[in-house]
């Protein structure tokens, strides 16, 4: 029983961590503009994504553009764009290939083939949250550099936006799931007993003047 809720634990650690990665994927907070002079009130801020970028007025109004040409973009924000989507296509996969060897369903029957089915779901959760993390890691070195270059103007320097501190926590709950979900398995595949339980009744056995034994009743 211990080993099943390690492995619903982890796949909920797992799920939760897919979603804040398409949300990472999806919010145009990547870099932000970096507030250095000396003036209070701004006129405008800036964000930029993988997919967009969008200016947020002073008074509350957003415009986004969606960017146009992909080959115009720059070799991170391409090579981001590839990892965080293959990172999420992967990951819902690891959910399906999970869910079939997870000790609370019945797609596969009980067994090592059944636990190394969840073992493998749980590596593939954590392999995600590798992929994911290389181009967080990528744009908030670029973003640092660039921050502390000085030939870089004051009005194009960036900071660290809230999607990259958002993909940050869920390659970590990726990364945890999958470490959870793999610890079950491998405890079920060593130690059957910690499974669910699964209780069997002996048949009853007629006497021979073909009535059935007092002993089945109790």
């Amino acid at each position: 029983m211990g080993s099943a809720a390690l492995e619903i634990l982890g796949l909920v650690l797992c799920v939760v961590g897919w979603v804040g990665l398409i949300l990472a994927c999806g919010l145009p907070m990547w870099q932000v503009t970096a507030f250095l002079d000396h003036n209070i009130v701004t006129a405008q801020t800036t964000w930029k994504g993988l997919w967009m970028s969008c200016v947020v007025q002073s008074t509350g109004h957003m415009q986004c553009k969606v960017y146009e040409s992909v080959l115009a973009l720059s070799a991170e924000v391409q090579a981001a764009r590839a990892l965080t989507v293959g990172a999420v296509l992967l990951a819902l996969v690891a959910l399906f290939v999970t869910l079939t060897g997870a000790q609370c369903t019945t797609c596969v029957a009980p067994g090592p083939v059944k636990a190394r089915v969840a073992l493998t779901g749980g590596a593939l959760f954590a392999l995600c949250g590798l992929l994911a993390l290389v181009p967080l890691c990528w744009f908030a070195n670029i973003v640092v550099r660039e921050f502390y270059d000085p030939a870089v103007p004051v009005s194009q320097k960036y900071e660290l936006g809230a999607a990259l501190y958002i993909g940050w926590a869920a390659t970590a709950l990726l990364m945890c799931g999958g470490g959870l979900v793999c610890c079950g398995a491998w405890v079920c595949t060593g130690r059957p007993e910690f499974s669910f339980p699964v209780k069997y009744s002996a048949p009853r056995r007629p006497t021979a003047n073909g009535e059935y034994d007092k002993k089945n009743y109790v």
